[in-house]
């Protein structure tokens, strides 16, 4: 296919572009067609227990239930430049459809949007912007945002209610959305010490930010610390981050709440999980893109009136915290009579307007 003015440099080029898929994979028959519908990674794999691999699922699922070829293309780093070429690629291999799972794509897609008008985007959990944050969301893109501060009340107020009251919060970075699960997480412990009737600082959080979101034996023995010290449970806020806080938690026959996706499987000593619906959210997409009527060109929030934000209640496990009363708190959250703050209304953790808990922010 390529033209014989192409020199060796030129077909070498290509050939390592070529290579930065090789964790590429179908998820069926691909020497029918191109795939048309794929998912591009910016951190981990589809592996990942977490994010990519819940987009990924609900991206399989319709894929299969449609009888679609599919595949998904691995960045070999989280730089804006791999993720650049990585989108390229997958566009230069047919697809039609590219599922953008976090933050790391939004200034990438920024330009890429522009570049490949005929290619429609889904990005999860951010909006193309150049740099400045300010949204910049062409029609081939369906942008979506979570209410992760109601997952993560859910999750602290679950806990708390369950008879927890020294917690800790880890959280890979200070994303937007990690701070946003952070806060949530803070102000329901506050909201269920009220209604337990507990005293000042009866409930403590310790709070931090490692600044990776791998698992690593620093943030293992970090986690191994916190409950050696004392914390009960810990909010492994950050892709592999989490399995480090499972394996500190195994050691010390502690507790652990995960994130984005169902993370009970990975440990008996997880919880539950602050989930974002992420397959469905994919899967939804994908239904409405179809059938010409995805929203595009704005960032669309889900939220616990979509189902956009939920704790797995089938597979948590606690003592005496119930589906009646999880079912109870969702119903104040949908109704409006309850107000979580997040990070865009105060800039620190500690100065949340709590009158009962303890929040201690770390280094």
């Amino acid at each position: 296919m390529f033209k014989k003015s192409l020199t060796l440099l030129t077909i070498a080029s290509v050939l390592s572009m070529s290579l930065m898929a090789c964790g590429s994979k179908d998820a069926g028959k691909t020497d029918k067609k191109p795939a048309e519908v794929v998912l591009v990674t910016g951190m981990n794999s589809i592996d990942d227990k977490s994010f990519n691999q819940g987009a990924w699922e609900g991206l399989t699922q319709y894929a299969k239930e449609h009888n679609m070829e599919t595949k998904y293309y691995d960045s070999p780093d989280s730089s804006e430049t791999s993720i650049t070429s990585t989108l390229e690629l997958a566009i230069s291999g047919g697809a039609k459809v590219v599922v953008c799972p976090g933050y790391l794509f939004e200034v990438p897609l920024n330009k890429v949007q522009e570049k490949y008008p005929d290619v429609n985007f889904i990005l999860l959990d951010g909006a193309p912007h150049n740099g400045d944050y300010v949204p910049n969301i062409n029609n081939n893109v369906a942008a979506f945002t979570y209410s992760e501060e109601q997952s993560g009340f859910l999750a602290g107020y679950a806990t708390v209610m369950d008879g927890n009251k020294k917690l800790g919060f880890m959280g890979g970075s200070a994303a937007p959305a990690v701070a946003r699960f952070g806060y949530g997480f803070v102000q329901g412990a506050e909201y269920a010490a009220k209604q337990l009737g507990l005293n000042k600082d009866d409930v403590t959080v310790d709070y931090t930010y490692v600044g990776s979101y791998e698992a690593t034996p620093e943030n293992q023995s970090k986690a191994a610390a916190w409950y050696n010290k004392g914390i009960e449970v810990i909010f492994g806020c950050g892709g592999g981050l989490g399995n480090s806080v499972m394996s500190a938690a195994e050691a010390a026959n502690k507790k652990v709440i995960g994130v984005d996706v169902d993370q009970s499987t990975e440990s008996p000593t997880v919880i539950t999980s602050a989930m974002k619906n992420l397959s469905k959210s994919v899967y939804d997409a994908l239904t409405a893109y179809y059938n010409g009527t995805l929203t595009t060109g704005v960032a669309t929030n889900l939220d616990i009136t979509t189902g956009g934000v939920l704790l797995p209640m089938d597979t948590s496990v606690f003592t005496s915290f119930n589906k009646e009363n999880y079912d109870s708190i969702c119903s104040d959250l949908v109704d409006g009579k309850i107000s979580i703050l997040k990070n865009t209304d105060v800039d620190s953790v500690t100065k949340l307007p709590l009158e009962l808990v303890k929040v201690t922010e770390l280094n």
